[in-house]
Formats: C-alpha cells, structure tokens, sequence
C-alpha cells in the first residue's frame, strides 16, 4: 500500500487563518452565531409516544380502522374528559350532587364545546326521575330524595344498567350504596382525526379544552380531578421543560467545576465557557431553522454536546501549554497544537458523526431525529473548537502581552514526573511486560460482556415517558424556578388501574379488507374466534368479541323479518349467515334500519373493510396479546376468501415499537462499528500509510461496547425509547478517547522508541483525558436529576460508556499498540523511516510561526 497522503496542506490553511488572522476568524463565527440563533425561537416541542407510533405497519392499520370507523372526512369528531370523583361515599347525596354541580358548570361554558356528559350520578338521578333530562333537572331530583331513595335508586340502577357499575370503583358495595371513587365523562367536539393515534403527547385538540376544563372544575371547589389525554399531552411537555431547566445547569455547575480544575486560569474558563455555549446555540438554532421538534430524547443533546465540546477544549489548550512550557512563542504553540489536534479532532468528529448518524436507519422518528441532531451539534462543536477555540486563545494570549489580563496557570495537566502521569501509566507498565496476554484476557471478557448483554429486554410503554409519581425529595427542595411541577398522570394512571381494573377491560383490534360479500366471509371472522389463544377473554369457549356479527345478532334479536332473512342464509344454523351476505348488508346498512349507525362502526358502507375487536385478560403482557392477536389474524386470512387480516391497537403498536427498537440498537450498533472501522482503517491510511493502526484504535471500543451492553442487564435497565441509541453513543463519545491517544502515540513514535513514545503518550494524552472524562461523566450523570426515570438510566449508562471507554483507551489500547509495532509497525522512531508529513516543533520555532503580522494583535 503507498504511503501516507500530504493532507498538511488543509491543516496549514487552517493554522495561517487561526494564528495570522484570528480577529476574522472569531468575528465570523460570532455572526454565524447570531444567525443560528435567530433559530431559537422556532424551536418547538413533540412530546409523548405518538412521535415513535409513525409509519409502523401496526399504526397504518390503527389509523385506517379510526378513520373507517370512527370519524368521516367532514365530519367532526369527538374526544373525552375523565371526571375523577374520589370520597368517602360518592354514591351519597352530597356526592352525587357534587358530581352533577360540576357537569352543570361545565356544560355552561361553551368554549368547552360540550356535546354531551355523563356519570353514575346522572343514572341515579335518571333512576330516581326519569323525566330529568337537564342536568339541572337531575339535581333537583336528588336534592329532592331522600337518603333511603337514593340507595335504592343506586340498588337498581346496579341490578339494570351494567354501564352503572363500570364507572364505579371496584370497592363498590349494592348492599350499602357505596363507593370511594367514580369516573365522569365530558365529551367534547373537537375536528375529525383526533384518535388517529396509538401513542399519546404531542400536540392534542385536548389540551386547551381539557386544561379549561381543569380551571372550571377548580372554580367549583371539592374534590374531582379532570384527567384526559390532553391533559397528559400539557405534562409531557411540561416535563421536558423541567427537565431540561434541572439537568442544563446542574450540567453547568459540574463542567464549571471541572473545569476550573483543569483550566487553572480564568480567562481560560471563560473561554471555554462561551465555546460551549456556542456549540449549544448552533444545535438548538439548527434545529429550529430545520424544522426539527424538541423531544424526550433530545433532553440528551446538550450534555452531549458539552461532553465533547469539553473534551475538545481541554485537549485544546492542554496540548498548546505542553508546547508553550518548552519556551515557544504563541504564534508557533499554536500551529503546533493544531497541526495534531485539528486531525485528531477530524477523526473523534468523523466517527462520532458515524456513530451518532446510525441512527438514522431507526424506524422511528425521534431516533432518527436524535441521530441527525447528534450529528450535526459534533460538526458545530468541532468547527467552534478546533477553530474558533485556538483563534479566540491566539487573541487572548497576544493581549496579555499588552494589557494586564491577571494569568493563574499555563501548566499542563499529567506533565512528566506529575502525580497523575505517574498514576496514568499502569497501561504501559502491562504493555511493557505480558501485552499480547493482556489483550487476549480484555478481549475474552468482552465476549462473556456481549454474550451475557443478549438477555437484555426490550420495552415501550407510556410509562417510559411518564413522571414518577412522586418527585424525590432532593427535587423537591430545590428553589424556583428550578423546583419541578407536581405531576398528576403517573398517580391517576395507577389509581385508575388500580381502583377499576375489574370494571375497565383492555381491547385488541383485527382489522381485516378483502371481499366481504363473499358466502364464508362471515363465517371465516366469526370461526376465529373458536377456541382462543389464553391471552383473549374467552365466553362459552369462544372469544370475547365484538363485530359486525354482534351486530347482526343483536338485530336480529329483536326484529323479526331480518331474523327470517340470517335464518334463510345460515346453513349450518350458528347465527352467521354465510350466503347471499349482500342481502343480508343491504338490510343491516339499509336508511331506515335502527342498527346502521352501529353496524358502520364495524363494517364499511362499501363492504370492504370490518374490525373485531376483542377483549383481553388484565394480567396477559404486551408480548403475549400481540402474539394471540396476530394468530387470531392469520386464523382469518384464508385463500379462498382473499381475506388480509392485520392485528392492531395501542398494545400491538407498542409491541411493534418494542421490536424495532431492538431492531434499531442492534442496527446501528453494527452499522457504527462497520462505518467507524473503514473510517479508522482509511484515515490512518491517508495519514500515517498504515491502515492496521485503525485495527488497534478500535479494540478499545468493542471492548467498551460490550462492557456497557452487559451492564445494562447487570443494572436491569431495558432498551427502550431512550436506551435505543446507547450503543451507537457508546461508540461516538468512546471513539474520543482511544482516538486522542493513538493519534498522539503516532506523533511520538515517529521520532521515538516504542515504550518511551508510549509513556509520553499517556503522560501528556492522558492527563487531558483524565480531566476530561470526569467532566463528561459528572457533566451526563446530572441526567439522573431528570423527572424522566428513563432518561435517569440513560444517564447513568452514558457515564459508565465514558468511564469504560477512559479505562480501556488507558489500559488496554497501550498493549493492543505494542501487539500493533510489533506486528505492523517497525521499529521505533518512525521518523528516520517515514519523515513526517506535519511540521515538528523544531520547525515551527525555526519559521516563528507567524506568517503575516496582518491581524497577529
């Protein structure tokens, strides 16, 4: 293979620009600054699960069934408000009026617009006169009854309306006239399409009415809380907030410490703090300018960022005090610095963008959205620290020469004969002595890692993106504004389980399109139903279900001539007619006919499409339903009817999302570490003409990958909405670190014997890193402060990846590059073989560094 490409070209264009005209260079991207942010205000928010539901098969199909059978093109719509009555007797006088106080107030105000409402307190009052149509009307009616009347309006409403007892808790007692909770609905017109989703969040109709609606029940006063998907909707997006104005300056306050350690200097500090800042602008205004929404996990953008935009700028003025402290210039330390960091921040940025933009193959959308914005926000970060950083610290320093700007520090960290170089170079002391053994036994731990990481679960849930029910108590007690809301969705979604789970059942859809009018169509839907797999309610046998053959039942219960006409067509005499089924529609579909409207609901007016939907068991998984549900399916798609069954609704879309979020970790990871492996062997090619040091870069990646995929079974954290890209994380941020230390061990082991290029690798490289991953681990572990559980493991698992990815690039990359010389790389000191395509120290003090004096000053 030829030898090493001459990119010394490029990286002198980016020196001449950075040390003779660093004015221009930090006044561009000021402006560009303001460019970017002029985006920030059109950022917008997407939260909740309905962003992953789109374009899943599963969904396709639940948004056909809606708009089939729920709304028409035209027409409006329909959507609900939970009204929560919780007491010591909601069936007493005093609570049943209450209930019908708030109806009555809510009906009132338009703006709600209120088609209709409904309780178990208007079936009492209805019981108790059932010439009370107004909800006023029905008032009277129970402030008029006496106590013993209204139990035993509440007894036979319980014996005669089974609607009655499903809006009571599960405590309700017949005998007493008892229950400690209720549910009331408010139903609103809101425009066609409203449920046209599995997932919920985002933007919702609801949300304006149901919050209204919260504001009137408050103005009654009492006890009844409104709950509803728009209020779930205002929640989730009130969480993103609180997280992000939690997590950003904590992040903050670490990375201020961290770097006050690593800096030593104030106007460093600063410097770096208005990097990091710029680096955050640009992503969040990027975002804006694109169109792009900011959701749950986007939350792990700015630590992200931080993360490396740190990393870049201690590597950065790191690197420029080792060269300053040998008694070069400004002008000169600075080229130098660049020359090797300009490319080792060219290979962090390339395969982080890779590792990052594996993302982008997920099939969902916020994934994909993660991955564009990651990748971008490490371009921007690596523009403003690889050339923005080195020309406002050109400026910095040449100003100190003339003015009085106070100077605290200029010593690297991990100097040779330091503490830390001393305590950074357990790596080389196992490199010097057993590498290949080393190696070997960190390889066959990976493996065990990988092997044990196949057992780690899969999930997507509502709950991933929910609030604990109680925020802890360290949250809690933080001032404002940083102190988080009181969340309600988590505590009434677990009241609601669990004070009506008896009375609430969980429903799975079959959608099925083909030719209906076909004789057996019926028969082959109704037959599926037959012995049913476990995870479905099961009556006489047969599934629990309701279709447009529960609707020809019931009609033909109750009227004669169409009981005549299903009898006439069923040939085998078990209710389902299975010929002549277009006369059979015509009758059911027919103007006049009582049951159209219910009919339509389950069965299209072309009599192409119909659904069943049916009743599944309480204790039955995600998994378990969509299994049964799609083998009820298969049951239905029989060659001579031309039935295509599809199984569908909320559990079987977040079962399909469970699927591809495995798929979308598994994917990515390979893709990352296909696409950095080419990246690495490539640009080890063009840079050093040995491809095999790529190899060597790489091991203490696999090494990291496999550590943290195993911890996550370890610490019983699943892949889920959050958790999907850790992977491909991994490798973006791990990356950083082996990349710094092979790209500095070239350097050195151009003009140097092995072992000794080796140790001052790690003393000089080391130290950097050192300061940097504890700044990045502390700067993401402040994710745990989030009111997202989900996004608190995250975090956790983002810090562990750096910490692994530190130890690795320490201790097990130095033997994997002594395997590496020894096999591929020659002996030491390169230099007298390959003379170096980037200018030595030496050269740029004999040159002085400065070309032109243009804007030196």
């Amino acid at each position: 293979m030829s030898g090493p490409v001459d990119y010394q070209r490029f990286v002198d264009a980016a020196d001449d620009q950075i040390v003779n005209h660093p004015r221009r260079v930090v006044g561009a991207f000021l402006v560009l600054t303001l460019v970017f942010g002029a985006g920030l205000g059109a950022v917008s928010t997407d939260a909740g699960t309905a962003g992953f539901t789109q374009d899943v098969p599963a969904q396709v199909a639940f948004e056909e069934v809606q708009n089939e059978f729920e709304t028409s093109a035209f027409a409006t719509d329909t959507g609900s408000t939970q009204l929560i009555q919780r007491g010591e007797n909601v069936l007493s006088k005093k609570g049943l009026v209450r209930m019908l106080e708030v109806q009555n107030r809510v009906e009132d105000h338009d703006e709600l617009r209120v088609t209709s409402t409904a309780s178990a307190a208007t079936i009492v009052a209805t019981t108790l006169d059932p010439e009370a149509r107004t909800t006023e009307q029905q008032i009277r009616a129970v402030e008029r009854a006496t106590p013993r009347e209204i139990d035993r309006a509440v007894q036979t409403a319980a014996d005669r309306n089974p609607r009655f007892v499903g809006l009571l808790s599960n405590d309700f007692n017949r005998g007493s006239a008892a229950a400690g909770a209720t549910i009331g609905v408010v139903t609103h017109e809101v425009p066609a399409g409203l449920s046209a989703s599995a997932g919920q969040g985002g933007t919702s109709p609801l949300t304006p009415l149901q919050l209204r609606t919260d504001y009137v029940v408050d103005s009654v006063g009492g006890d009844i809380i409104v709950f509803g998907s728009g209020i779930i909707s205002a929640e989730f997006s009130n969480v993103i907030f609180d997280s992000l104005i939690i997590v950003v300056p904590a992040a903050v306050l670490f990375i201020l410490l961290f770097l006050i350690i690593s800096y030593r200097d104030l106007a460093d500090l600063m410097l770096g703090m208005v990097a990091l800042a710029m680096a955050l602008i640009w992503t969040f205004g990027f975002m804006g300018l694109a169109g792009i929404p900011f959701n749950q996990i986007l939350i792990t953008i700015p630590p992200l960022l931080l993360a490396v935009g740190i990393d870049f700028g201690i590597h950065a003025v790191n690197r420029y005090r080792e060269e300053r402290v040998t008694g070069l210039d400004i002008g000169p330390a600075m080229r130098v610095t660049t020359d090797q960091l300009l490319v080792a921040f060219f290979i962090v940025t390339g395969t982080t963008v890779i590792g990052f933009s594996a993302n982008l193959t997920s099939a969902l959308p916020p994934i994909r959205d993660f991955g564009i914005v990651a990748a971008v926000g490490i371009v921007f970060t690596f523009l403003i620290f690889g050339v923005f950083l080195p020309a406002a610290k050109v400026l910095l320093d040449r100003s100190r020469q003339k003015y009085p700007i106070p100077t605290f520090s200029t010593t690297p960290l991990g100097a040779e004969g330091s503490r830390l170089g001393r305590a950074l170079s357990g790596g080389v002391f196992i490199a010097k002595r057993t590498p290949a053994v080393f190696l070997v036994v960190a390889l066959v731990a990976s493996g065990g890692m990988a092997y044990h990481a196949t057992g780690v679960d899969t999930t997507f849930s509502n709950e991933d993106f929910l609030p604990p029910e109680e925020n802890p108590d360290y949250l809690m007690a933080l001032p404002e504004p940083f102190k988080p809301s009181e969340y309600s969705v988590t505590a009434l979604t677990n009241f609601l389980s669990e004070k009506f789970e008896s009375s609430q059942s969980d429903t799975v859809t079959v959608y099925v399109e083909g030719p209906l009018q076909q004789d057996q169509a019926l028969e082959v839907l109704y037959r599926a139903g037959d012995d049913p797999p476990d995870a479905l309610v099961q009556q006489n046998g047969r599934a629990d279900a309701t279709s447009v053959v529960s609707v020809i039942d019931d009609y033909a219960a109750r009227d004669e001539e169409f009981r005549e006409l299903v009898a006439r067509n069923d040939r085998n005499g078990n209710g389902v007619p299975d010929d002549d089924l277009p006369a059979v529609y015509d009758a059911l579909l027919a103007e006049d006919s009582p049951v159209r409207g219910q009919a339509l609901r389950y069965i299209t007016e072309d009599r192409r499409s119909t659904r069943l939907v049916y009743s599944v068991k309480a204790d039955a998984t995600q998994g378990e339903i969509t299994e049964d549900a799609r083998s009820v399916a298969a049951d239905m798609e029989r060659p001579r009817t031309s039935l295509v069954a599809i199984a569908t609704g909320s559990t079987v879309v977040f079962e399909a999302i469970s699927g591809l979020i495995l798929d979308s970790a598994v994917t990515s990871l390979i893709i990352a570490l296909t696409g950095t492996a080419v990246f690495l062997l490539f640009v080890y090619w063009v840079l050093e003409g040995k491809p095999s040091m790529g190899v060597a870069n790489l091991i203490p990646i696999v090494v990291t990958v496999s550590f943290v995929a195993g911890s996550m079974r370890v610490f019983g954290i699943s892949f889920n909405a959050f958790t999907a890209t850790i992977l491909a994380i991994t490798i973006g941020l791990g990356i950083d670190y082996s990349v710094h230390v092979t790209h500095r061990f070239a350097d050195e082991y151009r003009e140097r014997e092995l072992y000794e290029a080796l140790d001052r690798t790690v003393r000089g490289t080391g130290g950097a890193l050192a300061g940097s991953m504890l700044t990045t681990v502390f700067g993401i572990g402040v994710l745990v402060l989030s009111v997202f559980p989900a996004i608190g493991q995250f975090g956790i698992l983002t810090g562990l990846s750096v910490i692994y990815a530190f130890v690795s690039s320490l201790l097990v990359l130095p033997s994997a590059l002594v395997v590496w010389a020894r096999l591929f790389g020659g002996g030491g000191g390169l230099a007298s073989d390959e003379p170096s395509t980037g200018p030595t120290p030496e050269d740029v003090s004999a040159t002085g560094g400065d070309v032109s004096a243009g804007e030196a000053g």
